[in-house]
């Protein structure tokens, strides 16, 4: 995360400073929420196929810490991209980039959670493709043609509806210790990211994560990364999708519940250290907070009640 550039130059004595308010917590909320209504999607008899979103399936041997490195490497290199072409002034490269990445999550998205839909509804599912494909360029509308609020409405979606596609594709694939370790790999990467590496040094260049449209987003006086709710929403998806059948409802729900006040009160901390700092890692707090209360909730205290 971090806070936005004042537009308009202004007074020492009089310059705003950054502050902690509770509505800073409501992209956040929105994405897990909407997130929580596509994890439904994909639960049940009617829940379509979803594609392996890891490298090493859960039974080869060290899968969990190989997964991690996996998605850590890809985070780090694609990251590293961006930065070598905002460094050389490659706009038009970069828009291309993102255009194409932002089109084919809109175009998986939409397919994945419209079949799920239509599959209530047999007989129109002719409609999936096309259906899909309208989605797709509203979504594309949204985030490169229409103004700020359509867009930032769009990537706090597109964060949900990712999110839980990767908790349910990493969970079903590689197990439980393979969401846990990507995300604390994830976690710890973003410090390192964020004040030695690429993303950083792009929130601190003339182009800023401006530069980056769709994948990040402005609220307020903040600026978030597309990745921090995608994670968020990844491991309340997990949680969810790994206790909703083990324990009956709406005890199942519980540690999902608790997974989204440990990031809710991980953001917090976040926003305290963003109004010190300027610039502060999304993932660590809410990430470790969030898996913290959901797994002592789903193995420990449940079992106990």
């Amino acid at each position: 995360m971090t806070q936005q550039e004042q537009t308009q130059p202004q007074k020492p004595q009089t310059e705003d400073k950054f502050r902690f308010q509770i509505v800073y917590l409501l992209p956040i909320l929105a994405s897990i929420i909407f997130g929580l209504g596509c994890a439904y999607l994909l639960i049940g008899p009617q829940a379509p196929y979803v594609p392996a979103a890891t490298a090493i399936p859960q039974n080869t041997p060290g899968a969990p810490l190989w997964n991690a490195l996996y998605f850590v490497i890809l985070l780090a290199a694609s990251a590293t991209v961006f930065y070598i072409l905002l460094k050389r002034r490659s706009k038009k490269i970069i828009k291309a980039l993102i255009i194409l990445a932002m089109t084919l999550a809109a175009l998986l998205m939409s397919f994945l959670y419209l079949d799920a839909i239509l599959n209530y509804y047999p007989a129109l599912g002719i409609l999936l493709i096309p259906l899909s494909i309208v989605v797709t360029v509203l979504f594309d509308l949204a985030i490169f043609r229409f103004g700020s609020i359509p867009r930032n409405a769009a990537v706090v979606l597109i964060g949900g509806a990712l999110g839980v596609f990767f908790g349910n594709s990493i969970l079903t694939f590689g197990g439980i210790y393979s969401v846990v370790l990507i995300l604390v790999f994830l976690a710890v990467y973003d410090v390192f990211a964020v004040y030695r590496g690429p993303v950083g040094k792009i929130a601190e260049s003339s182009a800023g994560l401006d530069s980056l449209q769709g994948l990040s987003f402005s609220f307020k006086d903040i600026q978030m990364g597309l990745g921090d709710l995608v994670f968020y929403s990844m491991l309340t998806g997990a949680i969810f999708f790994n206790f909703i059948n083990a324990f009956a409802f709406p005890l199942g729900l519980l540690p999902f519940i608790v997974s989204v006040i440990g990031i809710m009160a991980g953001s917090i901390i976040t926003f305290f250290m963003l109004e010190k700092r300027g610039i502060f890692p999304g993932l660590p707090f809410p990430i470790m907070l969030g898996l913290a209360f959901g797994l002592i909730t789903g193995f420990i205290i449940l079992p106990l009640l």
